[in-house]
């Protein structure tokens, strides 16, 4: 859907991301991220005009968790709110929407997730068919497996393409202080054949924030803003019997739909936790070597379950900020096997 009232992310903030954050609960994470992207802005939080959070209560292990985490925003005065069972990026699709009926000027969008607690390898079983598949209890590794070898068997990819992926990425996360895995991480034994723990992303725990804001108030707030150009996204089958895993057709469409393919892009930051899935979406985005891929490291150096694909958007965003890009592409996933899948386009001012 491409955008007809001028919108831009404004400021971006992250936790430094940790294999355990036992000491701290979800709110004592998330405030210092709340006071980070406002003190960027300058902005109070009584003048944010919309306020929306993505989060699982599967990875909280209680029911409207989120709730809890309303203790980091302030919810008096009274606050519009709203909250998505989602990655943050989806929860930033719908604070998107509502400043484009005019409603508000600025949004707070917030993701947080503590994967470290328990086993979220099983706990994303939970998100699979109920009736068929679920109960043979794969986890989310075993699938992503199933993925790459799909991929190895199609020809498309070999075991050492998998590992150059993760090598890549990790090395671009030396300059990430955010990051839980930067420069030389091992390859490692095999996790799920043909996957190998390098192949994989780290459990960690994390949570990110950005702030949204239209025309002229963006530019009040930021010298240079990301303005979201085009966003969309899309949904495939729940079934995996039913797909081609090597391929992902609602990445695609969501960025037809966003103007992905319009112009050139000059980076993009995409939501691969398997270096398996990087190869099907630079697929799927038409993205040759010559754009810079996932300069953040991606979910392959922090992968915070519920902030990833947020963060991916404010890891774009930064970049347009900086002056490092003039037309950036965010991904999200969500689901098992690229299921579900949201596109960005962020573009600076010319120059």
């Amino acid at each position: 859907m491409r955008t007809v009232r001028d919108i831009a992310v404004v400021a971006f903030g992250q936790t430094e991301h940790r294999r355990t954050s036992d000491e701290l609960s979800e709110v004592e994470m998330l405030i210092p991220v709340l006071h980070d992207v406002l003190d960027r802005t300058g902005l109070q939080t009584s003048d944010i005009g919309f306020t929306c959070s993505g989060s699982s209560d599967y990875l909280a292990g209680r029911a409207f968790s989120f709730t809890m985490a309303l203790d980091g925003v302030g919810a008096w005065p009274p606050i519009s709110e709203s909250h998505v069972e989602m990655d943050g990026a989806w929860a930033l699709y719908e604070a998107w929407t509502k400043l484009l009926t005019g409603d508000a000027d600025t949004a707070l969008v917030y993701a947080y997730g503590k994967s470290s607690p328990g086993s979220v390898r099983d706990v994303l079983t939970r998100q699979l068919d109920p009736y068929y598949l679920a109960p043979l209890w794969p986890d989310s590794v075993a699938l992503a497996a199933l993925q790459a070898q799909a991929l190895i068997d199609a020809g498309e990819t070999d075991e050492l393409a998998l590992a150059s992926v993760a090598a890549r990425s990790r090395t671009s996360a030396t300059a990430n202080s955010h990051a839980q895995l930067r420069g030389s991480v091992p390859q490692g034994d095999y996790l799920v054949r043909p996957l190998r723990t390098g192949d994989c992303p780290p459990v960690g725990d994390g949570a990110a924030a950005v702030i949204l804001a239209t025309g002229d108030r963006a530019r009040d707030l930021c010298e240079r803003p990301a303005w979201i150009r085009g966003i969309d996204h899309r949904i495939e089958a729940h079934s995996l019997g039913v797909r081609d895993l090597t391929d992902s057709p609602s990445t695609r469409l969501a960025a037809e739909r966003a103007g992905a393919f319009e112009r050139p892009v000059d980076t993009a930051e995409l939501h691969a936790p398997f270096t398996s899935q990087e190869v099907i979406l630079r697929k799927a985005l038409r993205l040759d070597d010559s754009v810079r891929i996932n300069p953040s490291g991606g979910a392959l150096a922090a992968n915070p379950v519920m902030a990833a694909g947020l963060i991916r958007i404010g890891e774009a965003a930064v970049r347009v900020h900086r002056g490092e890009s003039d037309r950036a592409l965010a991904h999200a996933t969500s689901g098992p096997c690229l299921q579900q899948n949201l596109v960005a386009v962020l573009e600076g001012d010319a120059r």
